[in-house]
């Protein structure tokens, strides 16, 4: 198959739509489902993302995309009985590798994972299928699906998921095009490769990088690579847990990553964990509730004849200096970059996040002043020389 016809562009005034190749087949199949502009957007900028994860750490690779950026990307390491809990795990699911990869990369901002284009780098099994099936959304991507996994995934969406299985042998063109008004842009495909060996060049007194963040690190750049820039990235233990996206200034992405990051953290708070919720509540509506819960606006949620709608006991109010103590518990934390930080304040709002580790280009004409800020709070940062602008 050359071309696939497409039900509309970006939006429904948008016809007509494709996708299609000048030379060749195309490296999709669609097993179920009529996946449209924007989901294929998704795909193909997901596919890449968990397959050059896999290749830089050895282990399986997940992503959660929305609107062509990552909500979140993981690696496949075992969930810990509070991962279980705050992304409702079933207590007596068995977990693969694969599928502990995508409910970790769905957890980063299950918010914004509502509705969410998934992507693994191995084959989709029963135990991630499982998972997805009661989860909102849209598809997802893989290199093949077991018999029993693909039957799971069909009776999604009243039979229209969709399901996009993708030849992990196929190789792109060198070159990439796209038309902007009447206009044609070529460039050379980022095929940058990003290892461990990028992380090499440690700019600050502090050198020692660990195994466990130098794969942290590599989670970052890559979940980066393939982040509409601007984009910031927070991540602990082989998991993104707050990427800032498509943001005009460095410290707002910075900030907004690092919110994200707070609210991760604040969901395994003891108040947020004993949270008593009514019987057979939606995973939306219990997502959304711990949104607003552990915000500013938490008497949305607390206020008298909105709190029986989804707790079985009014909680307590979690106070601004109560999440304030419990983030400022958070350690062990890896922030990258897709281009360098220009100031320190970069650097100073990542340590409230408990950043110990950074990831970042480097070649500010300010490089001292950051080295100097990453140095005071006993930090360790590598310079990688090489911008991840994505658009």
């Amino acid at each position: 198959m050359k071309e696939l016809e497409l039900k509309y562009g970006c939006n429904p005034n948008q016809k007509p739509s494709r996708i299609f190749v000048k030379d060749g087949e195309l490296p999709i199949t669609v097993l179920n489902g009529k996946p449209g502009y924007i989901n294929l957007l998704d795909a193909f900028n997901s596919w890449q993302l968990v397959r050059e994860l896999k290749e830089a750490t050895g282990l399986p690779s997940a992503a959660s995309f929305k609107h062509v950026s990552p909500a979140g990307a993981a690696v496949g390491l075992p969930l810990s009985e509070t991962d279980k809990k705050i992304y409702f795990v079933d207590e007596n699911a068995e977990l693969s590798p694969i599928a502990c990869a995508y409910i970790r990369a769905r957890g980063a901002d299950r918010l914004c994972s509502f509705g969410d284009w998934a992507a693994l780098s191995d084959t989709c099994d029963a135990a991630t299928a499982m998972y997805l099936k009661y989860e909102v959304s849209d598809g997802i991507i893989a290199p093949d699906y077991t018999e029993e996994a693909l039957e799971i995934l069909k009776t999604k969406k009243k039979g229209g998921y969709n399901v996009v299985k993708i030849d992990p042998d196929f190789v792109p063109a060198a070159t990439e095009c796209k038309d902007v008004f009447g206009v044609t842009f070529e460039q050379g495909r980022n095929n940058f490769n990003i290892d461990r060996e990028l992380l090499s060049n440690i700019v600050t007194k502090n050198k020692e990088l660990t195994d466990a963040a130098a794969i942290d690190m590599m989670v970052a750049l890559i979940t980066l690579k393939y982040t509409q820039s601007n984009s910031v990235c927070y991540v602990k233990d082989g998991q993104a847990i707050g990427v800032g996206a498509g943001q005009q200034s460095r410290i707002h992405c910075t900030r907004l990553a690092g919110d994200k990051a707070d609210k991760w953290y604040l969901r395994q708070h003891p108040m947020v964990l004993g949270l008593e919720f009514v019987d057979d509540i939606r995973r939306p509506d219990r997502d959304n509730a711990i949104d607003i819960y552990t915000s500013n606006e938490y008497m949305d949620v607390l206020e008298e004849g909105e709190w029986q709608k989804v707790f079985k006991v009014k909680p307590e109010i979690l106070t601004e200096d109560e999440k304030k103590r419990w983030i400022a518990t958070q350690s062990g934390v890896t922030v990258g970059s897709d281009a360098f930080f220009p100031f320190g304040d970069n650097v100073k709002r990542a340590y409230k996040s408990g950043v110990k580790y950074i990831a970042e280009p480097g070649g500010s004409i300010r490089d001292d002043n950051v080295i100097e800020t990453a140095d005071s709070y006993d930090m360790v940062m590598s310079f990688t020389g090489m911008r991840l602008f994505h658009h």
